[in-house]
């Protein structure tokens, strides 16, 4: 089994936030896949699903981004997950918009889902899918650009960097990153 976790912030008018764009992808792949209806558990939303034959178990945290890690630290532990069955999808200021890198561990760098995570889980060692938002430009912006909504112009990439990691999740469900960002690089080029 693992466990992917959308990072984002559970109040209705945040849906839209740049920051939610984690609570976007898992739900995007858990319509795509037919997962089981979302219910209440572990302080947050879960649906569960299969991908390539791999168990998955979808977790939106409703605990506010900053206590993320309490919602899947009680997930984690209840399921009996190491580290590394752990994939957090979140937003990247530090990517381009519409870019996606995977990597395992690693720093928060500034990220406050990452770093209550990371504290919580006692390990860094867990899988990112890092969904690139852009940067405002100015370290004082970071803030108000995170938790403003996607901008009109913004659905020719996102809507098409959605789709495209949730067409590729088996190949991220199998344990190949390397060929998972490859498609989901070319298929979200290809609609752009």
């Amino acid at each position: 089994m693992k466990l992917w976790v959308g990072l984002g912030n559970p109040e209705p008018a945040m849906a839209r936030q740049r920051h939610n764009i984690g609570f976007m992808a898992v739900d995007t792949i858990a319509i795509r896949h037919g997962f089981s209806p979302w219910r209440q558990r572990f302080r947050g939303l879960i649906a569960e699903g299969s991908l390539g034959g791999e168990k998955i178990l979808a977790l939106k945290p409703q605990t506010y981004m900053n206590d993320s890690g309490d919602s899947v630290q009680a997930a984690a532990a209840f399921f009996k997950l190491p580290a590394e069955a752990i994939t957090a999808f979140h937003d990247e200021l530090d990517l381009a918009p519409g870019k996606l890198r995977v990597k395992r561990g690693g720093g928060a760098a500034g990220h406050n889902g990452l770093r209550s995570m990371d504290r919580m889980l006692g390990s860094p060692d867990y899988w990112r899918v890092r969904l690139g938002i852009g940067h405002p430009g100015a370290k004082e912006r970071v803030l108000g650009y995170v938790l403003g909504d996607f901008a009109k112009a913004d659905r020719d990439w996102l809507i098409p960097l959605l789709d495209a990691v949730a067409d590729e999740a088996a190949l991220l469900a199998a344990g190949r990153a390397e060929d998972f960002m490859t498609r989901v690089a070319l298929l979200s080029r290809e609609a752009g």
